[in-house]
């Protein structure tokens, strides 16, 4: 190809003439590649298949369950203190442990008490010879009055006398009686069975009846775990309550490692909470274990039934579009095809669908951010359903 200058035009400069070389090079070697190679856009090689992991459309069993955050309450929680003052002088066990009931938890100085005891016992004893006397009068005056010795006035005067240090005796008794349960409270005792906490009072310490907390102790086996689930879903609580014991599964939160534990929901409240638009359930496990401890969150599945034909695949299939949730469907030429779906929910990383997949499909679980519709793919591996992991 020669390149000339039109008539008239000024000679070139050195970078002009440059340019235009360059300029000249490039059409040369443009025209070569498409005149001079003959090879069309159509015979171009196709892009590469996409290596993916897919997974199977299988109908299977299912659990329909609701799902909710919870806490770790005890049965049982009681808040120990002194029912009578005085020095502790004893504390019989150790912090943080588990006590049995009945086990002796602190000892406060008794000796007051005794003290306080054989007075009572003393005034009891006078109180029983006067009212001895007393009788063995009133029994002689009415032998008396009968013959006219003495006067009818002399013999009530007697028996009311007698009558009067018979109910002296009984107030002595119950003087004794209270001076020995004071006694006896100055030994402080575990009403139940449980995990005690940190000791409040120190040995040595004076403490005063029903003043300070002394120790709390929770009980542990079994327990309770407190949860709420919406008032919509409160029907269906009921209905399949009414069937058949409704079994709850619970795990720490945040903890995936942590064992799942099984219980049964053994509280209903009897309204909805107005504020919330939620009701509270309570579940019982025996935790036998202790894994679960008081106050700690909980993830709480309630199991309601469970569902014969669900269609089910991998949660990990599933993609969050901005139509919506979808998934890649596998055709037969190999070619990944966008389907628009609906979840009815998700169960330890299985999804059950509600629409938009059919029984046999094999849906992406893998690979899905390289992929458009109708890519080609190839599968690297298989993954049945129960395979999805909740990612």
């Amino acid at each position: 190809m020669t390149l000339r200058l039109a008539a008239g035009a000024a000679a070139p400069t050195g970078a002009s003439l440059s340019q235009s070389r360059s300029a000249a090079l490039l059409l040369i070697f443009w025209f070569g590649l498409g005149a001079g190679s003959g090879v069309g856009a159509q015979e171009r090689p196709a892009a590469t298949a996409r290596p993916v992991t897919a997974a199977a459309v299988e109908i299977r069993p299912m659990p329909m369950s609701l799902a909710a955050v919870g806490t770790v309450e005890p049965i049982e929680s009681v808040s120990i203190r002194a029912q009578v003052g005085g020095v502790v002088t004893r504390v019989a066990f150790e912090p943080g442990r588990a006590v049995k009931a009945g086990q002796v938890l602190f000892q406060i100085d008794p000796r007051p008490l005794q003290a306080t005891l054989a007075a009572a016992r003393a005034q009891l004893a006078r109180d029983q010879a006067q009212a001895a006397h007393a009788q063995v009068q009133a029994e002689r005056y009415e032998r008396l009055v009968a013959k006219d010795y003495v006067t009818r006035e002399q013999f009530d005067a007697a028996r009311t006398q007698a009558e009067v240090l018979k109910a002296a005796v009984l107030a002595s008794e119950a003087a004794v009686e209270q001076a020995r349960l004071q006694l006896a409270y100055a030994t402080v005792t575990a009403p139940i069975a449980g995990q005690a906490g940190a000791v409040l009072v120190k040995l040595g310490n004076v403490v005063r009846a029903n003043d300070a907390v002394l120790v709390v102790i929770n009980q542990l086996e079994p327990i309770w775990v407190t949860f709420a689930v919406p008032g919509a879903d409160l029907p269906q609580v009921r209905h399949y309550g009414a069937e058949h014991p409704l079994v709850v599964r619970c795990r720490p939160t945040r903890d995936a490692q942590a064992r799942t534990l099984q219980g049964s929901l053994v509280f209903v409240d009897n309204a909805v909470a107005p504020g919330t638009g939620t009701v509270l359930l309570k579940a019982e496990f025996g935790n036998a274990g202790g894994e679960l401890w008081p106050g700690q969150f909980v993830d709480v599945e309630l199991e309601l039934t469970t569902e014969a034909q669900a269609l089910t695949l991998p949660a990990v299939a599933v993609v969050a579009g901005q139509d919506g949730p979808f998934v890649y469907v596998i055709d037969e030429a190999g070619k990944a095809q966008r389907r628009s779906v609906r979840v009815a929910r998700t169960v330890n990383g299985v999804a059950v669908m509600a629409d938009g997949v059919a029984a046999g499909e094999r849906v992406v679980t893998d690979g899905q951010m390289w992929l458009v519709p109708g890519a080609a793919v190839t599968v690297k591996a298989d993954r049945g359903t129960g395979a999805g992991d909740g990612r």
